[in-house]
This record gives structure tokens, sequence and C-alpha cells, in this order.
């Protein structure tokens, strides 16, 4: 027997093998019927050869698992507030760095082209969304040059967005999911080459929005998607005729899902890169910082004694000395100024704090919820109007926040989500209810004995009157979580475990933020002793 007849039979065996290793499953016929699947001839369609999710723009993928969450130094605020709990973390994508002011700026640009120009209440959507330029005040403090420069000065291009309160960093995330799917629509082919780019073509409730796209795809666009169709998105066969249009369904894989704040949990676990410690399946003791080492300074020889963060460093001093300055920053710095952690995710001690999607509470109880824990969750539906059809909103939705500025609650275009009811609930094990920003946080409020619907006095559309001589605490649910240190700390807000909080409608000048996105899919399986 020659050389290519045996490496002939091995190459039979190995595929027989393959084949029942498999148990002879076929992509193209169902499992549960028989039938076929993805036939010419027509039948059930889906997308059996899916490859995975791919990394939107800017984003890191992160592995999930299970850590300590909380502190592992002592407590000398006396917060006592992130006891240490363990809890599991599924896969994400989080932004390798904070959002950038070019990037924040991109934003205000396309809002500004698309509502200030419509006058009345549109011209109010681009100043809902300005950051604070403000927050660099002092009394004693001249910083009238960042007043009027940081934000989109080019000099300070690559710098972290500051003055950003929670609300529009929820509400950038939002505008980066819809710009971000219609390019990939466009890529594929269903909408029409440069689409996504024609700004000064859109006007207001026109533009894309990914859930109008997924549930009323006729109303898209403000109802001209067909002027927009690209080749892909034209029925070909028996089944077209003049007026058909194939939208992509969440089934075909190719939509991202939102960019989000990260959650807390999330945050916490990619700041720590905590593969850097692995050894198999456990990790080799506890990290303090980002980075191995209960040190800010770095070990390496070419830059020894640098910090490998951007903090205060003591009384008066933000920088070092000049001509040997310690961490090359007296306020912010560039988002890449400083060595990545373990993950490839810079900046996350240090520089500017950050905003986490988190409603705040002192208590993280992993009694009640040890996955994927959030404190936020506000369950909702889209609204369905008289003629049975979904409800897109027709005009800008504006709040009056209680520091008198303006929020962004929806646009035109969008799909008019409401909250669930009891009838949605009713007889649920998991929830019971669509607000759950309180729930189960202690105080009598969560007692379902001490319901308050009778307790408080409720003006004329049902909300709560709110006695304001009575209120003797800052943590409310409209109290989110803020994650980090940065140039205004000392090193010990390094610590991803430290929390603080401020009020969802107010910003600062040390506070920026990075957008999350949810992995759909299986866990990595290959197994590595260490990373």
């Amino acid at each position: 027997m020659n050389t290519h007849t045996k490496l002939f039979i091995s190459f039979v065996f190995i595929a027989l093998l393959a084949s029942c290793s498999s148990g002879n499953r076929r992509s193209n016929v169902s499992q549960g019927t028989g039938l076929e699947i993805n036939s010419s001839r027509g039948g059930f369609q889906y997308k059996t050869n899916y490859k995975g999710q791919e990394a939107g723009p800017g984003l890191v993928f992160v592995p999930g698992g299970t850590f300590i969450k909380g502190r592992v130094q002592d407590d000398v605020m006396r917060d006592w507030n992130n006891s240490p709990v363990r809890v599991q973390v599924r896969s994400f994508f989080i932004d390798e760095t904070e959002v950038t002011n070019i990037m924040y700026i991109e934003y205000l640009d396309w809002l500004e082209r698309v509502y200030k120009n419509e006058g009345g209440n549109y011209r109010n959507v681009y100043l809902a969304a300005i950051p604070d330029t403000m927050v660099w005040r002092s009394p004693l403090g001249f910083n009238e040059d960042m007043v009027k420069n940081y934000l989109r000065h080019p000099a300070f291009r690559d710098y972290p967005v500051v003055g950003v309160t929670w609300q529009q960093a929820t509400n950038f995330a939002k505008w980066r999911t819809e710009r971000v799917n219609e390019r990939l629509l466009e890529r594929e082919g269903y909408i029409k080459k440069g689409v996504s780019i024609q700004i000064d073509s859109i006007m207001p409730g026109s533009e894309f929005n990914t859930q109008t796209y997924l549930q009323a795809p006729d109303q898209v666009y403000g109802g001209a998607f067909g002027d927009k169709a690209g080749r892909n998105a034209e029925k070909r066969g028996r089944d077209a005729d003049s007026t058909s249009l194939n939208f992509v369904k969440r089934k075909d894989g190719l939509l991202l899902p939102e960019y989000r704040l990260p959650t807390e949990a999330e945050w916490e676990y990619a700041a720590l890169g905590l593969s850097e410690i692995r050894e198999y399946n456990s990790y080799r003791g506890k990290k303090k910082y980002p980075w191995a080492g209960s040190s800010t300074r770095s070990q390496k020889r070419k830059d020894e004694g640098d910090q490998l963060a951007n903090f205060k460093q003591g009384k008066g001093d933000y920088s070092g000395v000049s001509g040997w300055s310690s961490d090359n920053a007296d306020i912010t710095a560039p988002v890449r100024a400083y060595p990545p952690n373990d993950y490839g995710l810079y900046g996350m001690a240090g520089n500017v704090a950050e905003w986490v999607a988190d409603v705040y509470r002192p208590i993280v109880d992993n009694d009640l919820s040890d996955m994927n824990y959030y404190r936020g969750n506000l369950y909702t539906k889209p609204a369905i109007g008289p003629e049975g059809k979904t409800v897109v909103v027709e005009d800008v939705e504006l709040e009056t926040t209680p520091n008198n500025k303006l929020n962004i609650k929806a646009l035109p275009g969008e799909i008019k989500f409401t909250e669930i009811d009891s009838s949605d609930a009713q007889l649920r094990p998991n929830f019971n209810k669509a607000y759950n920003s309180d729930f189960m946080d202690g105080d009598d409020q969560s007692n379902p004995s001490e319901a308050n619907m009778y307790k408080f006095a409720v003006d004329d559309e049902g909300a709560v009157i709110a006695n304001e001589e009575s209120v003797k605490s800052l943590v409310s649910d409209q109290t989110r979580v803020v994650k980090g240190g940065s140039w205004k700390d000392r090193s010990y807000w390094l610590d991803p475990s430290q929390r603080r909080y401020l009020p969802e409608f107010m910003a600062a000048d040390f506070i920026g933020f990075r957008c999350a996105m949810s992995y759909l899919g299986e866990s990595k399986k290959k197994k590595r002793p260490r990373d």
C-alpha cells in the first residue's frame, strides 16, 4: 500500500468520524420536522450559517465569568457601600476608550443639521444634548479657557468628553445604535449607498430607527423606505410584486444589539482585567487596580516610576514637577495616554470617572440576584394603536429636569413604548411590576404590606407630591452610580470597586462615560492555562 493510498484512507476515516460526531445533522433540514430549511421552493427560512456577532465600532470583547465584586482595601471613607459579593457577568462588549470630544461632537453635528434649523421645539433637541461646559468653572480658579474650548477645540479632540449627564450619555448611546445599524444595512445592500451620510436631506421623523425598522418597517424613514431601498431589499422570484420589499429581521442576525451604558458589575469586571492573574480555573490573588501590583507607578525599566493613570497626587499636585511630570497631565489627558489593562481597555483608572447604568443603592445584594446584577429595570412594551398597529412617535418629547435643563424623552420616528401593566405580570414568578429601580432596597416601600398607594398626596396626573421638608437623603431612584477615579481624585478612587453617585440630570468636569453592548451567543469554549 503506497503513501497516497494511506493518506486517502486516513482522510476518509477522519471524514466518517466527523460525520458521526455531528450525529448526521444537516443544517438545511429541520431536526423537529425533517422538512427542508431555506429551500428555494419555499418553506421555513432561517440563518443556519450564522458565524457569530461582530464587534461594533470602537468595542472590545470581554469574556464573562465569576468574580468578587467589591472592595479589596480598607474603607477609609467609611461609606460601607461596596462590601465584597460574588457575582457572575455574561460576556459583553465595551468601548476601548471613553467617549471622546470628537465622538460626541459628531453626535451634536448630526442633531444640529437634522433638528436645529427646523425651529420651534425641534431646536431644543440639539440644545438638550449639549454638554454643560460651565462645569469647569471654579469661584477661585481661572478656567474660562476650558469653558470655551475644551469641548470643540481640535487640541482636545481625543480627550474624554465631560459635562455630560447620565441622561445625555444614554441618549448618545441610542443615537449611536441607529447610526451603526443603518451603516450595516447599507453595507449589506439593504439600503442604498450613501444614505447614512446624507444628513442634510433628513427631516425630523424621517431618520432611521432600529426598533421601527424591526417592528413597523413600513414606517421607517417616515414611511419612505422604498426610496432608500438597496438591491437586497427588493424581492425577487414568484412572491415579488411591484411593491414588495425584503426587510432584515432579528432572525437574520445582521443588526447589532443596542449600545448602552455598562452595568456597574460589567464595568468593574472589565476594569479589573482579572485574566491577568488567572491560572487555570482560579485567580491568583486579588487586584487593587486595573494593572497588577499594589503601586500606581510603572515597574518597567523604560518608564520606571511613571504613573500608570492620571490622578491627583497630592494637595496642589496634579502632574508633578515641570520638566519631570510623572503622569503628563494636569487636567484630563488623551484617552490612550496610559497603558491599557489586560482586556485592552484604556482609562479604566483615572483621567475621568464614568457613568454606569445602575440606580445607586448602598448595598449590592447578591442573595436577590447573583447573575448580571443590575438595579434600574423598567419593563416596557410597544404601544398599540386603535387599529392594532404599533404606534410611532410623531413629535419631539422633552422634559424639564429639576435643575431646569432639557432632557430628550423621545424623537419622531421612534417606536412609542409604554410600561407593562398588571395583565402582563399576572401570576409571573419572576416579576410582578414594570418599575423595579426600588425593588427590595430595604425601605418600607419594599415591603408589600407597606404599599404606598394610599399614603401619599398626588397631583392631578397621579404623580406623588414630594414633601421637600421631609427629604433626608440624596439617594433616590434618579441617582446613578459613578465608577472609577479621575484627574481630580486621589489614588484611593483608582480602585475599580469604589462607588460614588450623582443625580442623573447633573454633570461634572471629572465624569465621562463609555458604551457597552450585550454579546449574543455561546461563551467561548477554548480553555487556556492562563491568558
